[in-house]
């Protein structure tokens, strides 16, 4: 027998083989996980649009004559007929609103429409609604701003939609902003905040920036594009002033009161 110490020795178990194999499959999942990050998006996004297309098709090419319709004639199918159909009649439908006539029409039929006691309230507002939204005179969800919410040191991205006017506008006096606070992962819902225009801590990135932000939870994060001395000057502050209390008294003063006396 060969005594121990002048075996040969062995070498060395140091995991190479056990790492090499773990290396090829962690990135392999990457790769997999990289393939979804990529398909994924396009093929939900051209789903829904194909969804959204085969609606309307089947919606419109029904009130199509069978003499007028092309898939009478041709061999195949053809998709978008129909939301081509109603993309033309909206505008037409918009160039003869815009003559002397189409204006005249759209008054007598908003004089109608207000006439009558429950549907006048749900016409305003639908209209109210689209014109805020879509017309160019309007700054609607235009800007994505900081507002300090729900209490001091905590930050919100919210969404400008108009200037305060009217009953809240008069009682107030500073100057505020009609704020749109939105809910995450849900932008559709949220709270509508009157904000002294002071208080509010303008962004520079762009709407729909911040409504990926809002609706990732925050993991979609853009990038600051503010210059290098900008980012070196902080705006805010996150502190909380948990000593402390603010009181107003009757002018209107802010006072700070210490709460450990």
């Amino acid at each position: 027998m060969v005594p121990e110490d002048e075996k040969p020795a062995e070498p060395a178990d140091d995991g190479s083989k056990g790492s090499g194999k773990k290396s090829l499959s962690a990135k392999l999942r990457a790769y997999f996980f990289a393939g979804i990050l990529v398909t994924a998006p396009i093929s939900i996004t051209v789903y829904l649009a194909w969804i959204f297309i085969h609606f309307v098709d089947l919606k419109v090419t029904r009130l199509i004559p069978a003499h007028y319709n092309p898939e009478t004639y041709l061999p195949f199918a053809t998709p978008g007929l129909g939301l081509l159909i109603v993309v033309t009649a909206l505008t037409l439908i918009g160039w003869l609103a815009a003559s002397f006539l189409g204006r005249y029409f759209h008054r007598l039929i908003d004089h109608l429409l207000a006439k009558v006691p429950v549907v006048r309230n749900v016409y305003g507002t639908v209209k109210q609604i689209f014109e805020t939204v879509l017309a160019q005179r309007s700054g609607a969800f235009r800007e994505a701003v900081l507002v300090e919410y729900p209490r001091r040191g905590m930050w919100a991205v919210g969404f400008i939609t108009g200037r305060t006017e009217g009953e809240i506008q008069n009682l107030t006096e500073d100057e505020t902003i009609n704020v749109f606070l939105p809910t995450t992962p849900n932008p559709t819902s949220g709270f509508l905040l009157f904000v002294p225009k002071s208080d509010l801590v303008r962004l520079n990135m762009s709407v729909e920036e911040a409504i990926k932000m809002v609706i990732s939870g925050g993991i979609v994060t853009p990038p600051d594009r503010r210059s290098p001395e900008e980012k070196v000057k902080p705006k805010v502050s996150a502190a909380t002033y948990e000593e402390v209390d603010i009181l107003r008294e009757r002018d209107g003063i802010p006072v700070l009161v210490s709460r450990k006396e």
